[in-house]
């Protein structure tokens, strides 16, 4: 999935951790971030918790995309700001699921809350026999 997310690439997203149900994104605030008030713009913040929530949403190797997403800020981030995306996966049950994600800065301030409500479509991500080989080739 990283491979062809392009859109987190480019905004120099870095994955830090991906696990079942549980995704940490991180990314620098540049100055093509910074919007007319010398903050970081919203959508930038949001892109980054919507990204974390992707990847912790798809960790079942189940294709997911998102049916419904929020956010609320906290508190502006600045320039230069490293911040952090981590998603914790709340519910899941059918092809429905919640997944919460705080967004907060180096010193550990929550700038944003995100909530994202996602929907399990068909397909995988990884084919169930390269997934079944590499379990076999584990042990």
């Amino acid at each position: 999935m990283w491979a062809e997310d392009k859109a987190s690439q480019g905004l120099g997203m870095e994955i830090v951790e991906v696990g079942p149900g549980h995704a940490v994104l991180a990314m620098t605030v540049t100055d093509t971030m910074v919007n007319g008030h010398g903050i970081c713009h919203g959508g930038f913040v949001f892109t980054l918790a919507d990204s974390a929530f992707a990847f912790a949403c798809n960790s079942h190797n189940q294709n997911t995309v998102a049916s419904h997403c929020a956010v609320s800020f906290l508190r502006p981030a600045r320039l230069g700001d490293r911040l952090t995306a981590t998603a914790h996966e709340r519910w899941r049950e059918g092809r429905s699921g919640i997944t919460d994600v705080t967004v907060a800065n180096r010193e550990g301030e929550t700038i944003a809350e995100f909530r994202g409500n996602s929907r399990t479509i068909a397909g995988t991500l990884v084919p169930e026999a390269a997934m079944a080989a590499a379990v076999q080739d584990s042990k």
